[in-house]
């Protein structure tokens, strides 16, 4: 599947550089991924949690719509300030993305009700189901919900000497939470660490 998935000059510079700065960039299977499903409901507005330098966020663009604008949320702005330098490099305007510095629980808040068509989250993974909460609010019916680092999200019976960690619990929590929302039509995809997908389903109420 990573072979399939070919990177361009820009592209693997990107990773090149997220792997560089310890960033954990999205593999290129899993960037394809996020690519076709942008692709595929024809996203014009996506919201990014977790910018890193800019490589999940190229794939984005390039499924995007040509008039979409990705905003995208980090805590480090050297992160954000290659991102800004990749995407550059990659040839989309400066009005093609949003980067806001700042922690998401305090961003996202700040974002318009069901105004996405596209929530990426790939961030603190402790925040991972207060990010699904977000994400059901800013999401349009039919709207797409991906969370990164997914594969942990499977349910696995733990001893006493092999109990989760923090992390771990909080994804399995959202994988929990999303396969038990019926609002929500929920796919986990084993490429690269594992996407959750989650259509926000619009004839649910």
């Amino acid at each position: 599947m990573e072979q399939y998935a070919a990177e361009d000059d820009s592209l693997a510079s990107a990773r090149e550089a997220g792997q560089r700065a310890d960033a954990r960039p999205v593999s290129p299977a899993a960037g394809a991924a996020l690519r076709f499903l942008a692709a595929a409901i024809g996203a014009r507005a996506v919201v990014e949690v977790g910018t890193g330098c800019g490589s999940s966020g190229l794939w984005l663009l390039r499924g995007m719509r040509p008039d979409a604008i990705l905003t995208t949320v980090d805590v480090v702005p050297e992160y954000q300030e290659a991102a800004r330098s990749a995407f550059r490099r990659a040839g989309f305007p400066a009005n093609r993305t949003r980067l806001i510095h700042g922690r998401a629980l305090e961003v996202l808040p700040r974002l318009t009700d069901g105004a996405y068509d596209l929530v990426f989250a790939d961030a603190v993974k402790t925040e991972y189901p207060d990010y699904l909460t977000e994400a059901l609010r800013l999401l349009r019916p039919g709207g797409v919900a991906v969370f990164n680092h997914a594969l942990e999200a499977s349910p696995f019976d733990d001893g006493p000497l092999s109990a989760p960690g923090p992390e771990t619990a909080a994804i399995r929590e959202t994988g929990r939470l999303v396969r038990e929302d019926e609002r929500l039509v929920p796919l986990l995809l084993p490429v690269g660490e594992g996407l959750l997908a989650a259509i926000r389903d619009p004839d649910a109420a």
